[in-house]
Order: structure tokens, then C-alpha cells, then sequence
């Protein structure tokens, strides 16, 4: 018998993370989620304090006992905000947390997503304020992505992103797509996406990688994992190629 894959998440405060449990049903695996907690605005100084060695050792210790195959951290700008050696750092402690095991975090799984598709230049969509998404796109830049254009909505706290409708969802990222991007990014594990990704990437005519989505997707990848599930997006079709990093 197979066993069953198990990607332990740990998630910040409470917004969007429904989506975990039904990408877990879709695709047959356990996605345990614990949370760690901090104030939820989307501002520097707070976001470096969510994503402290602290707090994430914390989330380690209560998923421990689920005895994940792989773990991430799943709060795209509570990993980028540290930058590419800071965040790198982050999971090489989270990782020596628990045991040594593959983690990743939402960033990183943007850029290895990213690679995945074969692309180089996209968009970003982003629900943050301008600065804290142009940290996102430094980001991004040292991994050697091309990013063509990018948005920052302005919304200031997850709980905010987490009321987002699936129509306001497709809106922002139909608003802040380009044609020369090969890829649209839509950043924040605070938004729900899953249910309706294939309606976002329909309207808009290419493949969309969203916070929730590329975590699941990454979890798996470490776990030595290549499930296919195009309900999940272009990235769950058969063919994407889940090479290590």
C-alpha cells in the first residue's frame, strides 16, 4: 500500500485556511495546519516579527506530532520580507526545528513554481501596500524572475484579504495582468483561491500561481511528490516538472 503524503503547514493567525483542507480531499494527501499568531497587518515591522525563529519553532513543535514528510511555512510576505538570504535562513531554522526535515516556505514555492512552468517574466497581483510589495519583487528579482509588472492594492491586514470574494479575487488579478508576462503571481496565503483558479486563469488566458496553491504544490515537492489535479491549476497538470531544488 502507498502511504499517504503528509504536508504539515504552519499558518499564520486565521483567514483563507479552508483552502488547505480542500486541496487535502482533491488530491488525497493530509495537509495538517497549525497556526502561529501575531498582529495581522501587512506592515514591515510586524511582518519580520511573525516570521521570527521564535514563533516558527513554535509551529514546529505543534505539528511535530503529525509526522509531516515535509513542512512549510505558508505566509508569502512573512518570508520575503527577510529577503532571499534571510528567508533562506528562515527555513534552514524551521527545518533544524523539526528534525531536519525538507522546508520550504510560500516564497521560495513561487520561485520554484515559477521555474517549473518553464517561465521567467510575470505579473504580480498583490493585495499589500506598495512598499511591502515591492519587497516581493526584489525577491523575486534575486531568483532570477523577470517581473514585468506589479501591483500592491493596499489592503493592510489578512483578515481584510481573507472576505475577498472569488469575483474580487478575479477582478485584481484580471486588473493586474500583462500581456508580456508569461505567468501571473497573486501573492498572500490570506486569500481563497483554490476553488475557482481555473476560472481566474480562463478569463485571463495563462497560468496563475496563487500563495495557497504553490504551497501545497511545494509541500508535495519536498515530500518527493508529483500529484496531478488540473482543478488545482496549470501547475497540478500532468507534465510540470517537480525537479529539485
Amino acid at each position: 500500500m502507498v502511504s499517504c503524503p503528509t504536508v504539515g503547514i504552519i499558518y499564520p493567525d486565521h483567514a483563507a485556511e479552508d483552502d488547505y483542507a480542500f486541496a487535502a480531499d482533491l488530491l488525497g494527501v493530509r495537509i495538517p495546519v497549525v497556526h502561529i499568531y501575531g498582529t495581522d497587518l501587512h506592515a514591515v515591522p510586524e511582518l519580520l516579527d511573525l516570521g521570527s525563529p521564535g514563533k516558527l519553532a513554535a509551529g514546529a513543535a505543534k505539528l511535530t506530532p503529525e509526522q509531516p514528510d515535509a513542512v512549510v511555512w505558508a505566509c508569502t510576505s512573512g518570508s520575503f520580507v527577510y529577503g532571499w538570504e534571510g528567508a533562506r535562513n528562515q527555513v534552514d531554522q524551521l527545518s533544524a526545528a523539526i528534525g531536519g526535515l525538507p522546508v520550504s516556505s510560500t516564497s521560495f514555492a513561487f520561485v520554484e513554481a515559477v521555474r517549473a512552468l518553464g517561465a521567467r517574466r510575470v505579473a504580480v497581483a498583490a493585495s499589500y501596500p506598495r512598499d511591502v510589495s515591492e519587497l516581493f519583487v526584489d525577491f523575486l528579482f534575486c531568483s532570477g524572475i523577470d517581473v514585468i509588472s506589479f501591483t500592491g492594492a493596499g489592503i493592510e491586514t489578512a483578515a481584510q484579504v481573507g472576505t475577498l470574494t472569488s469575483r474580487e479575487v478575479l477582478d485584481l488579478a484580471a486588473a493586474n495582468d500583462h500581456p508580456d508576462a508569461q505567468v501571473l503571481l497573486v501573492p498572500d496565503t490570506a486569500m481563497h483561491t483554490l476553488r475557482f483558479l481555473r476560472d481566474i486563469e480562463a478569463h485571463i488566458g495563462k497560468p496563475v500561481l496563487t500563495a495557497n496553491q504553490v504551497t501545497v504544490w511545494e509541500g508535495l515537492r519536498l515530500a518527493g511528490y508529483n500529484l496531478g489535479r488540473p482543478e488545482l491549476g496549470t501547475l497540478f497538470e500532468e507534465g510540470v516538472d517537480h525537479g529539485a531544488r
